[in-house]
């Protein structure tokens, strides 16, 4: 049987990096991927390759941008944006569970401004209308929300440094990064499995806090090394290669950001059409690669469920915070599995 994998992450990846990969594990060059040195220049040519694509498909080559890949997950990062550039007082908005975790770990290094929240209405939409200050070393946001299944349709002009959390919409959708000052991302939404993380930075935002930086949560260690300070996450950054040399050659962001918006378009109008189902996120802040969801009336559960676990969908549980289903829509989600789970929802309509 054919497995549709909605799993918010870890989540799918291409059939192609997993037999890629597959391969690595038993003989690459000789050795295994798992074994070799990550100062080898087997390993140092995927680390050059891995950085040089991200930052092609973001559009930031020769801008002043570096790629870094660290370990620790997106959720270090919290702690270390604010290590590195704040100095006195930093502006969030806070969207989600992750934004609101990145704002408890700011507190610690200064006074952190929350320019709006949807946090009262358990972050089914996206705020707006808010400024951001001049005063301020820098705006930190957070892309897409994997829990609400909301997402930042159009980010603000910004008078100072911009910071994004993009773990789980990065390379999905053809933007101009140059607006962002740090991007960071967990690999394992778009990218890859658990363990490694994407980081984009502009160099020249960095060195300006007069504390000290221990060595491992200074970006410019790990810059200065090539993320190579300590031994990082060797095979979750080669299959972040392999997926991000995947994404090319299948016609790069804009290619995917097509058949991302073919696969939310399906989604969310069985949502809407079908009078079983209602969407959690306000319409206009609708994700395109979490779509969250409930059944209307919850006497249909135990008939839905054995229905799209019959069609050999998995991971479509939503997360505790929202509870119903949630349909984790990543790159390499093909259409066919999101048409299967829209026909599971089409028969519980005709069983009534």
């Amino acid at each position: 049987m054919i497995i549709h994998n909605f799993s918010a992450g870890p989540c799918i990846l291409p059939q192609e990096v997993f037999q890629k990969a597959a391969a690595a594990v038993l003989n690459f060059n000789d050795l295994s991927i798992l074994e070799i040195s990550h100062r080898s220049k087997d390993f140092v040519a995927v680390m050059e390759q891995a950085q040089a694509l991200a930052l092609e498909h973001l559009g930031l080559q020769d801008k002043g941008y570096k790629a870094i890949f660290l370990g620790g997950g997106a959720s270090m990062q919290f702690l270390m944006v604010a290590y590195n550039l704040l100095e006195n007082k930093a502006a969030y908005l806070n969207t989600g569970t992750w934004s609101d975790n990145a704002i408890e770990e700011a507190k610690a290094f200064g006074e952190v401004a929350v320019l709006g929240s949807s946090k009262k209405s358990n972050f089914n939409y996206i705020p707006k209308g808010y400024s951001i200050p001049t005063d301020v070393d820098y705006f930190h946001c957070t892309s897409n929300n994997t829990i609400f299944g909301t997402q930042i349709k159009e980010f603000p002009a910004s008078p100072v440094p911009v910071i994004c959390d993009m773990s789980s919409d990065i390379f999905a959708k053809v933007m101009d990064f140059t607006k962002f000052d740090l991007i960071y991302a967990g690999a394992q939404k778009n990218m890859g499995p658990a363990g490694a993380t994407l980081i984009v930075v502009k160099e020249d935002i960095l060195g300006k806090v007069s504390r000290h930086i221990p060595s491992m949560l200074d970006y410019k260690a790990h810059i200065a090394k090539e993320s190579m300070f300590n031994t990082p996450p060797v095979f979750p950054i080669y299959v972040s290669m392999l997926t991000l040399d995947w994404l090319k050659n299948n016609g790069g962001v804009a290619a995917i950001e097509q058949l991302n918006n073919a696969k939310a378009a399906l989604i969310y109008n069985e949502i809407d059409r079908n009078a079983l189902f209602q969407g959690f996120a306000a319409v206009e802040d609708r994700s395109t690669m979490n779509a969250t969801f409930s059944l209307k009336d919850n006497a249909h559960t135990a008939a839905f469920d054995a229905l799209w676990k019959d069609a050999g969908i998995s991971g479509l549980n939503g997360h505790r915070s929202v509870g119903g289903y949630r349909a984790s829509m990543y790159n390499a989600l093909p259409l066919e599995s999101v048409q299967a789970l829209v026909d599971t929802m089409k028969e519980l309509e005709k069983k009534g």
